[in-house]
């Protein structure tokens, strides 16, 4: 659906069964299991679909090694469950991944190992591998740029990865396909209610023309992440603050570092934290960090000492220590961590989800993590239906294929994340041949995945193409910069802008590409 019928949808005088507030993992989880119900359903992102925290994760659809050693079982379990009907419901965009955790002490593969048993035993039908002791020469078999000094050996265990940008687009167009209305760059300004003070839609303002609207709905849902309190207030001006906010970051760094296709687990570091250091789309992820903040940004930044301590500790593990040069792109995200009194180490606080309803009305689900996500969604459909008196329907989801559903995808090749949709992408390249030119050598993408970005995933910015359609920003900064200007002509072609469009286009996404620089 084109952005000019979406709006003459918004411009109908519907009254929508539900409207969620929030584009991300957890808004977008609630939209599609209300379309899928049958539910009027609207979903409103003020910015871009992914455009906070859920397209700056470690790429992960995990049980949470980290969650099981903090005695969290209850979370592991449903992560694990969650991990095994994505995988199942969108298997070209979700495959397995190795990790190796090294053992440099003599206590560690057997404590680990143990640790790692009980984590596929919680898994069961839905696990992804069985986990098994690695002899010294296997690990470095497996991972040749590991510090073979004083190795012994290591644990290997099986996860999810995945692209998480491109699931929140297939989650955006799975809600298009089942009725539904997601809508990117449009943001909530303020809560519409009656005169008891009752919650009845919201208005909403287009930042792309300027122009407001009031929406109606039986039951509004706050799902906006990290910035979940803006909203509550809102609704209540004296609301007290739900998230506690969590920075971590990741650096991206050549596949060179780690060359094989095994990831590393570091399950204690420093500050008490795991990290990884994952094969991804070409490149090696290492991340991520924890700082408390004192409230959420749109753009978060990362901080040196950060930097600094993944360089660090990347370095204890490699044969060669990568430096600050050698970072490609550095991307900084903020967890909604769910806020508890006393508590002084965000490392500590609940990933578990926390859903409250208003005595406005206002629905607001909040923490979680994206393995989560369609959990969430239930759970929050579930009871924003019964607090609007609507039609009771059961939840859908857990076996519902996602958009472009479509089994044995080779991973390696980056058009496998559009799914069935790649036959489509093909036939516009062999219509016009121009579009299977790459935008960069350094870069796997292709002209026609910019004109497929604008023509059928709501992409009108350049950021939202060179940040969340692809991934370029966050493979290579410096490169993202360099095709800025040819992916904003070809935009402005389908979009049919001109040459000012381009140039304040290129100016701020060159803006924004320098803070993900490392200096």
């Amino acid at each position: 659906m084109l952005r000019s019928d979406i709006l003459d949808r918004l411009d109908t005088d519907t009254t929508w069964d539900m409207i969620i507030i929030g584009g991300g993992a957890t808004g977008l989880g609630c939209g599609v299991d209300a379309a899928s119900r049958g539910y009027r359903t609207l979903l409103l992102e003020a910015h871009d679909f992914s455009q906070g925290t859920s397209s700056r994760s470690t790429k992960l659809v995990h049980g949470g090694v980290r969650y099981l050693q903090q005695g969290n079982v209850a979370l592991v379990m449903d992560a694990l469950h969650e991990r095994g009907v994505l995988l199942r419901n969108a298997p070209h965009l979700v495959y397995n991944q190795a990790f190796v955790v090294p053992d440099y002490k003599w206590w560690e593969r057997p404590f680990y190992g143990v640790g790692l048993k009980l984590y596929d035993m919680l898994a069961g039908k839905l696990g992804f591998g069985r986990s098994r002791i690695l002899s010294r020469s296997k690990t470095l078999n497996m991972i040749p740029n590991l510090e073979p000094t004083d190795l012994r050996g290591g644990v290997i265990y099986y996860d999810g990865q995945f692209d998480d940008s491109r699931l929140a687009i297939t989650l955006a167009k799975t809600m298009q396909d089942l009725g539904g209305l997601p809508v990117n760059h449009m943001a909530v300004t303020a809560l519409l209610k009656d005169d008891e003070g009752q919650i009845g839609g919201v208005e909403a303002r287009d930042s792309l023309t300027g122009k407001t609207r009031r929406l109606r709905a039986k039951v509004v849902i706050n799902a906006t992440g990290v910035f979940v309190d803006d909203i509550l207030r809102m609704d209540d001006a004296a609301a007290p603050k739900l998230i506690a906010p969590s920075q971590g970051i990741h650096l991206v760094l050549d596949k060179s570092f780690s060359p094989g296709d095994t990831a590393i687990m570091v399950p204690h570091t420093d500050d008490g934290r795991v990290i990884f250091l994952v094969p991804w789309h070409g490149r090696v992820l290492v991340g991520t960090t924890d700082v408390a903040l004192d409230g959420p940004n749109h753009e978060p930044r990362p901080m040196e000492e950060e930097i600094t301590f993944l360089l660090e500790h990347a370095g204890r593990y490699l044969t060669r220590d990568p430096k600050r040069s050698d970072i490609l792109s550095v991307f900084a995200g903020i967890r909604p961590l769910i806020r508890a009194e006393g508590e002084g180490r965000t490392s500590s606080l609940s990933r578990d989800h926390h859903l409250t309803i208003s005595q406005g009305g206002l629905v607001t689900i909040a923490g979680g993590k994206w393995t989560t996500y369609r959990k969430m969604g239930e759970d929050t459909v579930n009871q924003a239906a019964r607090f609007a008196g609507l039609p009771a329907h059961s939840c859908k989801t857990e076996n519902l294929p996602l958009h472009g559903w479509m089994n044995g995808l080779d991973p390696r090749d980056h058009l496998s994340v559009y799914g069935s949709d790649i036959e489509e992408i093909r036939e516009m390249i062999r219509r016009d041949p121009d579009l299977g030119k790459p935008l960069h050598y350094k870069l796997p993408y292709l002209r026609a995945e910019v004109v497929w970005a604008v023509r059928r995933e709501w992409a009108r910015t350049l950021s939202d193409v060179l940040r969340h359609r692809t991934r370029a920003l966050i493979l290579d900064a410096a490169v993202s910069m360099v095709i800025a200007r040819d992916v904003a002509e070809i935009m402005a072609r389908e979009l049919d802008l001109g040459k000012d469009w381009i140039e304040e286009q290129v100016s701020s996404f060159r803006e924004l590409a320098r803070t993900y620089l490392a200096g």
